[in-house]
Parts: C-alpha cells; structure tokens; sequence
C-alpha cells in the first residue's frame, strides 16, 4: 500500500485556484477521503466516477419524490456525488492513473447527472403542484449547463489556437532577426526586439489554462493587457482571491449547479415554491460572469490580433532584406 500524507494530496491534488464551493465546502473532505483511499484501498479513478454518477442517480430519485424530507436527502446525497466527482481526478493526479478515457467517462457522466436531476427534480414538483414553470426550469438548466461547458470548451482551443499562432510567428521572427544581426555583425533593431517582447505576453497561460495546474506548480498568472488597463482594481480582488485558491470567476458552473441541486432544493424543503426563485437567482450569477469571460476573451483577441500584425510586421520587413531566405522558406512550405 502507499503511504501519502495529508500535505502530498494538497501539493499535487488542489487546483491551483477553484471554485469557493470547492475549496471551502468539498476539498477539506475530500482530501481525508483522497488520502484514505489512495493509501488503504484500489479504488481507480474510473470506479470513484460511476460512483459519483450513481449517488447523483439516487439524489434525482430523492428529488422525485419532491417532499420536503426527500429535498433534503437529495441535496445531501448530490453533495456527496460532486465530493466522490472531486475524488477521482485527485486520485488520478496523485497517483499519475489518469486517462484520456477517464477524463471523457467524467464529463459525460457530469452531464448525465445534471440532466437526470434537473429532469428529476422539476417533474417531481410539477407532479406535486401542477406548475407547468417547473418544466420550462428543467430545460433552462439543461440548456444553460451545455451552454456554458459549449462555451469553455470553444474559448479553450480558440485560445491555444490563438497562442499557437502567435508564437510559431514569433519564433520565425526572431529567426529572421537572428540572421540579420549576423549578417550585420552587430544585434538586431531595437523597435523590432520591443514588438517582440510585446508579443510575448500573449504566450504566458490564460486565467482558464491554469484551472488545471495544481498548487505545487505554483503559477504565474498573466492578466490580459486590455481587460487590465479598464478595471485595474481587478488585479487587487484577485490576488486576495488568489492567497485562498479560490478564481475570480465567483459563480461558474459548479456554482450553479451547487445552486440548483444543493441550495434551493435545501431551502424549498423549509419555504414551498422556493425552488424557481433560487434557481433564478444561479442562473444569472452565472451568466453574469459568463459575460465577464466572454468580454476578457474579445479584449485579448483584440490584443492578440494587434500583436500578430506586429510580429507580422517583423517577419516582412526582414524578410525583405532576405529574399532569398524567404523564398527558401515558402519553398519548403510547399
């Protein structure tokens, strides 16, 4: 068996930042949890994911009752389904078992939970009082859910496209500069170095890339200059944000879950007719800061198209001065 402390999940499990319902309501348990499991049993990562899928089954099935009692249970029984979901990728870090399949079985199995217990939850209160609202709740929530998992997902590979682009451009840049202070016996353009430089910014990791790093990686978080220079102050909220590993992006789509499937069933078991409202209220805290993110990416795809045409720029006029190297390169292009 092994034998990991306590300190080796935090270090290589905990997400360098997170969501606050994570790392204040899931992470101090689940640690314990990580630590047990990895050191006292053979539970795989895989097998902690159909875990998670099947307590989320069993919390819909609460919901379906839609008495206040069974709310209460489902909401617990779902807690504890995100908890055992949490578990398995910290089992797969902390032992190095991750998969490419594993990482698919969980974001299906996630989805499939989400729409079970909305479906489950809404058809059990419309059952119970008629209110056809409770069905057009269920396909909001199922449509905002893919919504914002369509939208991460694009915004992901936009960005790695984005930060592809730029730095093959600039590598062949610098190639070219290179070249010219040899043939010119001394370094090269000044100008050209700083739109260089510029650009470079724009290759550090996003705010998103780095919700996959862990604490022991310690990174450098980058802000994006034009989001930066219209609310400075936000530099200041995240690094007090940031001292707690909690992300800026205050209410993301564990929140709205958390909202939908934790609190108000909770509190629709103590207040009738609760459920709506509270869903509501997730709903456009998550699209708020959705928005947010939305608006970050257009302003660093302003910056990366400004940085591209400098570099850009860069590549023509060296390689006006190389003609021949030019046409060299595009022949092996072809």
């Amino acid at each position: 068996m092994a034998d990991f402390t306590l300190d080796d999940v935090r270090q290589r499990t905990y997400k360098a930042r997170d969501a606050w319902w994570t790392v204040l309501l899931v992470d101090p348990l689940a640690a314990r949890l990580v630590k047990f499991t990895a050191n006292r049993t053979r539970i795989t990562p895989n097998q902690l994911t159909v875990g998670a899928l099947i307590l989320g089954l069993a919390a819909g099935a609460c919901f379906a009752v839609a008495s206040p009692l069974w709310l209460a249970v489902g909401a617990l029984l779902y807690h504890l389904s995100f908890t055992l979901d949490c578990m398995d990728g910290k089992i797969a870090r902390l032992k190095g078992t991750g998969s490419v399949f594993g990482a698919w079985l969980d974001y299906i199995f996630d989805r499939i939970r989400v729409l079970a217990c909305a479906i489950a939850l809404m058809a059990g209160l419309y059952h119970d009082t008629g209110n056809t609202a409770y069905i057009w709740t269920a396909l909001a929530v199922v449509f905002l859910d893919m919504l914002r998992y369509m939208d991460a997902l694009e915004i992901y590979k936009v960005r790695n496209q984005m930060r592809s682009t730029l730095r093959t451009a600039q590598e062949r840049a610098q190639e070219l500069l290179d070249e010219a202070a040899r043939a010119d016996g001394g370094p090269s353009a000044a100008a050209a170095d700083d739109r260089l430089r510029s650009a470079q910014a724009d290759l550090e990791p996003s705010e998103a890339d780095l919700e996959d790093q862990v604490v022991a990686e310690n990174p450098n978080v980058a802000l994006q200059q034009g989001f930066n220079q219209r609310f400075p102050w936000y530099a200041r909220i995240r690094n007090v944000l940031m001292r707690g590993r909690i992300r800026p992006h205050l209410i993301s789509g564990i929140e709205f879950q958390m909202g939908v499937f934790i609190v108000a069933p909770l509190i629709a078991a103590v207040v009738s007719g609760a459920v709506i409202p509270v869903v509501a209220v997730s709903a456009a805290g998550m699209l708020f800061f959705e928005f947010v993110i939305i608006y970050k990416f257009w302003l660093s795809s302003r910056d990366y198209g400004r940085k591209l045409a400098d570099v850009q720029a860069v590549i023509a006029e060296q390689e006006a001065r190389f003609p021949e190297r030019a046409a060299m390169t595009a022949g092996q292009q072809a």
